[in-house]
């Protein structure tokens, strides 16, 4: 997996900079899933800027079509955000501060994944998605 995401990771770097974080995992032991998801909101906070645009991987997430995806995140780039931060959260999902932080929500599947696939696709299509806005032939219709 993490072969993989540095390989999207380092083609993504012909349309985009791009920067990947993981936060280290906050210690879940003899905690609620409510205090976990609080404590990770907060380590996800101290890590955006005000004007960040923020978009969280959530199953609840509005879905898209790659090209969809593409669409969208042009839409994004266009309105002037200097910067576009996609968040994985963690095994619990987001606290009510993150959610009410963020401007959207994206949802890959009503499956769960494990972080590392997660990060494997959100990277691809991220990759997929610089090069449907391009017209190269990495995507097919």
């Amino acid at each position: 997996m993490r072969e993989g995401i540095a390989i999207y990771q380092d083609r993504l770097k012909h349309y985009a900079k791009v920067e990947y974080k993981e936060l280290p995992d906050v210690p879940a032991k003899g905690i609620s899933p409510e205090v976990l998801k609080d404590r990770e909101g907060d380590q996800f906070m101290k890590q955006m800027k005000p004007d960040d645009v923020v978009l969280l991987l959530d199953e609840n997430g509005d879905s898209f079509s790659s090209r969809g995806f593409a669409e969208m995140l042009q839409r994004r780039m266009n309105s002037g955000a200097k910067q576009l931060v996609l968040i994985i959260g963690g095994a619990f999902g987001f606290s009510n501060a993150m959610y009410a932080r963020a401007n959207g929500k994206i949802s890959f599947s009503k499956m769960t994944y494990s972080h590392e696939m997660i990060r494997l696709l959100l990277v691809e299509q991220l990759y997929r998605a610089h090069t449907i806005l391009k017209g190269e032939s990495y995507h097919h219709d």
